[in-house]
Formats: C-alpha cells, structure tokens, sequence
C-alpha cells in the first residue's frame, strides 16, 4: 500500500464515522425513547387497578338497587373491563421486552426496537384511553 492510498483509506474511515451518528448510537437512542413512552404511562397502573375496583364497586350498588340502570351497570362494567386490559397489556409487553441486545446485528435490533415502539405506543394509548373514560363515566360519583 502506498503512502497516499493509506491516508485515503484512513480519511475515509474517518469520514464514514464522523459523517453522524452510528447506528449503535442510534439504537441507544430509540431504546431510551422506548422506554420514556413505557416511564410515561408507568406510574398511572395503580390508579388503573383502583379506578377498576370503583367502577365494579358502583356496578354492583347499581344491580342491587331495584331501580339501577342496565346500561349503567354494562357501561360500567365494559369500563372495568377496559381497565383491566389496559392494566394486563403493560404487563404483558414488560414480560416480552427485550433489554438485551443479544446475538442480534445492529440492523435487527433496529427493527426489533422500531417494532416494540409500536408495541409500547399501544400500550400507552390504551391506558390513555382508558383512563380518559373513567374520568367521564365515574366524575359524576
């Protein structure tokens, strides 16, 4: 190798590297971003659980009065429902996240991470969701 193709070829390493970020880099960033849509919604799963128990709670008072209104108690408890899936769902994608890496390339673990972004914005929506319809189904209690 001559002394001027190995400046090039080292000149172009280097450009090829600083041009950006490299995928490594980018791959931590997603994971990171992954994780602060799941942090974001996290907090909220013991008032899914106790805002469950309330509308069962109020469905059940409604059945045991001779006047309770049917649709009342099917809303309600459609909403305990909701709840609970919202609740079951984080679970369910917490269990089957991967933190690890593992023997995947750089190029997998972008897709497996792009992939569990859809999963955990799911997720996020749904507990949204319904937390937004209790807030309007048990303000009135």
């Amino acid at each position: 190798m001559t002394k001027y193709s190995y400046i090039f070829t080292l000149a172009a390493v280097f450009l090829l590297y600083s041009c950006g970020p490299s995928i490594s880099d980018q791959n931590k960033e997603l994971r990171a971003k992954v994780i602060a849509v799941h942090d974001e919604v996290m907090p909220q799963m013991g008032k899914l659980k106790n805002l469950e128990k309330q509308a069962l709670n109020l469905a059940e008072e409604l059945e045991a009065n001779e006047e309770g209104d049917s649709l009342r108690v099917q809303e309600l408890k459609a909403l305990a429902y909701d709840l609970d899936q919202a609740h079951e769902g984080m679970f369910v994608w917490m269990r089957q996240y991967e933190q690890e890496d593992g023997e995947r390339t750089p190029e997998e673990v972008t897709a497996y991470l792009n992939d569990q972004m859809t999963k955990v914005q799911k997720v996020n929506e749904d507990i949204k969701a319904s937390l937004s319809k209790a807030s309007s189904l048990l303000e009135d209690q």
